[in-house]
C-alpha cells in the first residue's frame, strides 16, 4: 500500500519515477520537470477587534463614532506558504496550518504575475493537510510517489516560498526515517537536511 509521509519540514514526498534511481550529477533536469508544479500560497487573516467600547450603543442608532478614532480596528494577518499541484484541473496539497483560519487564499503559479483565488475543498488539521481548488485547467501537475521506497542517504530537492522568495530550490539527503516526535496521531516523520524556511511549509519533496 502506497503511503503518504510528512517530512519533518512539513513538505510532501513526491517521486520521479524517470530519474529514481539514478545516479545524478545535476538536478537541473529534474527542477526542469517539477519546478512548474510547485506554487505560491499567500493568505489573508482579518482579526476582529475584541474589546468593546462605550460608544457601541450608539453606533447601533448613528453608525461610526468620532470618537473611535483611538478604539481597536479589524486588521488583518498575512502568511506565506506553498503547495503543489496534483491534477491538471487545478488541485493543490498543501498543509493545513498554511491555510488555517484564512478568509482569503491566493494562489501565484510558476513564472506568473497573477493572484489566483482558491478555495479549501478539504483538510485534515491532524495530519496538517489542506486540499485546495482553482479555476485553472491543463496545469502540470506532480504524482505522488511511494515514501517506502526512499532510503536513508537518497538525495531530495526541496522546492517552495521561503521568505517570499519563489521557486527557491535547496538539497539534501534523506537523514532519517520513521522519526517520532510526538506530533499527532499519524507521528511517522521523514527528516531531511535539505534547507527548510519560512514559506516552504506545504512545499513539495523530490527525489
Amino acid at each position: 500500500m502506497v503511503r503518504f509521509l510528512m517530512g519533518v519540514m512539513l513538505s510532501f514526498v513526491l517521486m520521479s519515477s524517470s530519474l529514481y534511481g539514478e545516479e545524478l550529477k545535476s538536478f537541473s533536469n529534474l527542477v526542469k520537470k517539477v519546478e512548474p508544479t510547485v506554487v505560491n500560497i499567500s493568505t489573508t487573516q482579518i482579526i476582529k477587534a475584541q474589546r468593546p467600547t462605550p460608544f457601541d450603543f450608539f453606533k447601533e442608532f448613528f453608525g461610526e463614532s468620532p470618537f473611535d478614532f483611538d478604539m481597536p480596528k479589524d486588521f488583518q494577518r498575512q502568511s506565506l506558504g506553498s503547495g503543489v499541484i496534483i491534477s491538471e484541473d487545478g488541485y493543490i496539497l498543501t498543509n493545513h496550518h498554511v491555510i488555517k483560519d484564512a478568509n482569503i487564499i491566493k494562489v501565484r503559479l510558476y513564472k506568473s504575475k497573477e493572484d489566483i483565488e482558491a478555495t479549501v475543498v478539504g483538510k485534515d488539521p491532524k495530519i496538517d493537510i489542506a486540499l485546495l481548488k482553482i479555476n485553472k485547467d491543463n496545469l502540470p501537475y506532480a504524482k505522488l510517489g511511494d515514501s517506502d521506497k526512499l532510503e536513508v542517504g537518497d538525495w531530495v530537492i526541496a522546492i517552495g516560498n521561503p521568505f517570499g522568495l519563489s521557486h527557491t530550490v535547496t538539497k539534501g539527503i534523506v537523514s532519517a526515517k520513521g522519526r517520532v516526535i510526538g506530533s499527532g496521531p499519524y507521528d511517522d516523520f521523514i527528516q531531511t537536511d535539505a534547507p527548510i524556511n519560512f514559506g516552504n511549509s506545504g512545499g513539495p519533496l523530490f527525489n
